[in-house]
Formats: structure tokens, C-alpha cells, sequence
């Protein structure tokens, strides 16, 4: 299917009326109507597919622009900060968001077993233009939203040739690294779950290689490759993430917001703050709450 074809028949998902296509399991819209911020969240492992307008997004050291037509795959646990640069009353900023099942993933892949193609050097967040091949199972999906029978007996099929088609595709390539058991990929996973799980925690390197199985200097160059990022960052970014979240929408004073994700010095909290978001906290402490996206598989 070709883009501007696919652009055409999903008009109506940039809408006033529509936020969510019913019946279709993990597929959902995204609209802003204006200009945003910096918006700071922990993406899931998601394809994102831009239908108007345009955003910039960024992974640690990494960052990509994002216009019409343009997909983004993240296949691992990644704080993200974005911000929507093109958007108007007229012509909303407007994204279809499908959060990926990697237990479907990890079924394809053992189906498939040696026909995944071979993948360069990637990172967790890979973007490039949509693919055909993929946007056509997609735009069957989409066409179920308004039969609820249809979607329940054809629905899973064709959200099944959707993953599968991304795992074949450009932007698919550290998803399949990731599949793979015992790959550096699927390893610095393990870490990135540990680290989430216990992120206001004083993280210790050597104990996180021992849960990916790696020393402690091949762990440290494995995840920077992966994630774009440090451990130590990684961490520092999810701490940042979950304060704002307590600032802007729990009404936290800044040294409780500190205190409340694992900082011992306020001060240190600032400077840190200040430096990832352009704003010292006590800003955002004021501010009114985000509508920020927080992608969730």
C-alpha cells in the first residue's frame, strides 16, 4: 500500500471526534493541537507512526525528526523526551501508536527460526519512513474499528501479520536482535528491568552485569550501544521522568520530589532537572498537569 493512500483512509483518526479506534487490542491515537514543550516519558516497546505534523524525540544521545509518513520502533524500556514542533487548530499533530506484544514476537521468531534476515548495528529507537509492507495489514486493522465481530474473529490474525511484518522490516532490526535469548540485546533487557524496577535505588554497575551475564566492562559497552545512554544515565532519566510526573501532577514540593525518586541532595536535583528539561523544577512544581505520552505496551 502506498503511503499517501494509507494517509487518506486514516484522515479520520486526526479528527475532533475520534481518539481511539475501537476493538483493535494495543492500537490507539495520539493528537495535540498545538505546539508542545518538552515532554519527558518511558516508552514501551511501541511503533509509532506519524499521520501529521511533525515531532522531534530524543534517547540519550540519540534524536530523530519525525514528519508525516515516518515511523518510529522502540523495541526495549527508553526514557524518552520529545517535543511536537508542527501543529495547528487546522492541522493537528496526529499519530497511530501500536504498543508491540513481544510474547507474539517471541512466537514468530521461533516459527521463523533461521529466516529473520541479518541486522547491522542498531539501536533501541530506530525511525525511518514507513514501509508498504507493514501499512498494508495495518490499514486492515484499522478498517475492523467500526465491526466489532469482524474485529474479534479477524483481528488477531491481522494483528499478527502487523508484528510480523515489523520484524521483517528496516526498523525491525534490534527487535530481532532482541528475540534472540542469549543476545546482547536481549541481556542488557534483563538490566533495564531491574534497573525500572528499582530505579530509586543507588545502582550498582557490576551487580547489573551479573544479571545480564556479561563483565562488567562488555555490559557497560552492550547497553550504551543498545540504549544510547549510560546505566548510570539510564537510571538518572527515570528518576527525572517519575519527579516531573510528581511535580506537575501530584502537587510535590521539589525537595520531596527529590527525596521521593532516590536524590540525597535537592541541590543535585535541581542542577540535573534544570539541564534535562530546560526549567528549574519549582517551575513545573507551579505548572498545570502534562498531557505528555506515556507509551505502554
Amino acid at each position: 500500500m502506498e503511503l499517501a493512500q494509507f494517509l487518506t483512509l486514516t484522515q479520520r483518526y486526526c479528527g475532533p471526534y475520534r481518539e481511539k479506534p475501537e476493538n483493535l487490542p494495543g492500537l490507539s491515537t495520539y493528537r495535540r493541537s498545538k505546539i508542545s514543550e518538552i515532554e519527558a516519558s518511558v516508552y514501551q516497546p511501541v511503533m509509532c507512526l506519524i499521520l501529521q505534523g511533525s515531532k522531534t524525540t530524543s534517547s540519550g544521545a540519540q534524536s530523530v525528526t519525525l514528519r508525516q509518513g515516518d515511523a518510529v520502533l522502540v523495541s526495549h524500556d527508553l526514557p524518552v523526551t520529545s517535543r511536537i514542533t508542527q501543529a495547528s487548530t487546522s492541522a493537528p499533530y496526529c499519530a497511530l501508536i501500536l504498543s508491540l506484544d513481544l510474547a507474539l514476537l517471541r512466537s514468530l521468531r521461533e516459527e521463523l527460526g533461521d529466516g529473520l534476515p541479518q541486522t547491522d548495528a542498531v539501536r533501541a529507537l530506530c525511525a525511518a519512513p514507513a514501509d508498504p509492507n507493514w501499512l498494508a495489514p495495518l490499514a486492515r486493522y484499522l478498517a475492523l474499528a467500526d465491526n466489532p465481530q469482524d474485529a474479534q474473529v479477524l483481528g488477531p490474525a491481522t494483528l499478527r501479520e502487523i508484528h510480523y511484518r515489523l520484524l521483517l522490516s528496516p526498523i525491525g532490526g534490534m527487535l530481532r536482535r532482541l528475540l534472540s535469548v542469549d543476545s546482547h540485546a536481549s541481556r542488557v533487557a534483563r538490566a533495564i528491568s531491574q534497573i525500572r524496577s528499582g530505579f530509586r535505588d543507588p545502582l550498582a554497575v557490576p551487580d547489573l552485569a551479573r544479571v545480564a551475564g556479561m563483565s562488567p566492562s562488555s555490559f557497560y559497552d552492550h547497553f550504551k550501544s543498545v540504549t544510547g545512554t549510560t546505566p548510570l544515565q539510564y537510571q538518572k532519566d527515570l528518576r527525572l521522568i517519575a519527579a516531573r510526573a510528581l511535580l506537575t501532577d501530584q502537587d510535590h514540593s521539589v525537595s520531596a520530589a527529590a527525596f521521593a525518586v532516590g536524590y540525597e541532595s535537592p541541590t543535585h536535583f535541581s542542577r540535573d532537572y534544570s539541564r534535562k528539561f530546560g526549567q528549574a523544577p519549582s517551575r513545573d512544581a507551579k505548572a498545570q498537569p502534562t498531557d505528555g505520552l506515556v507509551m505502554n505496551a
